[in-house]
């Protein structure tokens, strides 16, 4: 494909907030839209599409995919949590992403994980992602082009741009149901932890 190189520039894959990017003092809620805003800006698929809104962040609240917030202000914790939850939107339904950040926000209300030590695994993982995705793509595209030269058509380059989204579309399915399968393991995970619980409260009354 042509403009391989040129869509792969334009996903901006390797964006992300980094925790130096991060204050270390809370914030309100325009200055966290603002903070995304300016960072994923490239990432949008038009002028229209809204990055983070007020009203997103206040269904996540209500959704409970982060930890409660203090005096209508967000601290770096919470920074972290709706990047990763920026991350998850696209694939993921809000149920979906509350049960995957479920542990984590457990962990947090009970200090019992480093949530910087966390988010950078993530961050590395992300860059590696970025890394494989291109070299994926542009075999991708390759294969694609090979199939596309075994057909007599006139209108080739057309032809070529529907198979890659099919093919893209396709990988994009099978990691997406990957994902949902892990799911449903800590959905049940988390459903087996409340049921000890509760054998314990019962055993200590």
């Amino acid at each position: 494909m042509k403009n391989a190189k040129e869509i792969i520039n334009k996903l901006s894959l390797e964006t992300n907030i980094s925790l130096q990017e991060m204050p270390d003092i809370d914030l309100y809620m325009d200055q966290v839209i603002q903070l995304f805003d300016h960072t994923y800006k490239d990432k949008k698929r038009n002028d229209d599409e809204k990055v983070l809104t007020k009203t997103m962040i206040n269904n996540y609240a209500k959704g409970k995919l982060f930890i409660p917030i203090k005096n209508k202000k967000y601290s770096k914790k919470h920074l972290m949590l709706i990047s990763l939850i920026y991350q998850l939107k696209g694939a993921l339904s809000i149920n979906d992403i509350k049960a995957t950040l479920e542990g984590i926000n457990n962990k947090l209300t009970n200090d019992n994980i480093e949530l910087e030590k966390f988010y950078t695994s993530f961050l590395a993982i992300q860059q590696g992602n970025a890394v494989d995705f291109e070299q994926e793509f542009h075999k991708r595209a390759a294969e694609v082009q090979n199939e596309v030269n075994k057909m007599e058509d006139d209108d080739s380059e057309q032809l070529e741009k529907i198979l890659l989204i099919t093919s893209l579309v396709n990988i994009s399915n099978s990691y997406r149901k990957a994902a949902e399968l892990l799911i449903d393991e800590l959905k049940e995970e988390h459903v087996m932890e409340q049921g000890i619980q509760l054998t314990k409260k019962g055993k200590s009354t």
